[in-house]
């Protein structure tokens, strides 16, 4: 019952929209919509600008970290495991907005940050790589996700931490289907173009 609980408490964590949030206190408007109508860091960047996006950014990496962290002080690394998708599952979904939420990348660098550090880092830095060569945010993002799966398979961690993988994987890959449309067509909107007028 009390590893349910901790599941439900990183859903709601996750269900948290730092996005909207920022964009709602200090700005007062609905982030979802303006720009591409994502509540996520990207999105933020276009809109409002690089100061709020970055705050949106590290407070959804932290809820990561926080949801892993817990789960591990109360159930060990299955249930670390287990609060990990479910924070990401609440970002993407949130209960607080409608279930309508980011896109759950920032959370889930988090996520994998506080199961597989060495991970994070190496995924952090091919999405840095492919977002500067390429300027798609979503490109660097997919590609990140893509190649999580493939780094617990090479460093042979147990099944359990391969499907968790897989999930956040699917997770990623599901939430940038229109990306990965506009991707594919040419019409996927590179970092710096101005997809609607700057909130001030």
């Amino acid at each position: 019952m009390l590893k349910l609980l901790i599941i439900l408490v990183s859903y709601l964590l996750g269900s948290v929209s730092f996005a909207y949030l920022i964009s709602k206190h200090f700005y007062h408007i609905d982030i979802r919509n303006y720009g591409s109508k994502n509540a996520g860091a990207t999105n933020v960047l276009r809109v409002i600008g690089g100061k709020s996006a970055l705050i949106v950014l590290l407070l959804d990496v932290l809820k990561g970290v926080i949801a892993v962290l817990l789960g591990r002080l109360i159930g060990g690394e299955g249930l670390a495991l287990l609060c990990g998708v479910a924070v990401v599952v609440g970002h993407n979904w949130p209960i607080f907005l409608n279930f309508k939420g980011g896109k759950g990348i920032a959370t889930s660098l988090g996520v994998i940050l506080g199961i597989y550090p060495l991970g994070a880092l190496i995924m952090l830095l091919i999405g840095i790589l492919v977002i500067a060569f390429s300027r798609y945010v979503s490109l660097g993002s997919v590609t990140a996700a893509v190649v999580f799966p493939v780094l617990m398979l090479l460093s042979k961690k147990p099944l359990p931490y391969v499907i968790f993988a897989f999930v956040l994987s699917f997770l990623a890959l599901f939430q940038h289907r229109s990306n990965i449309r506009r991707l594919l067509t040419g019409k996927e909107s590179k970092i710096g173009e101005k997809t609607s007028p700057r909130v001030k």
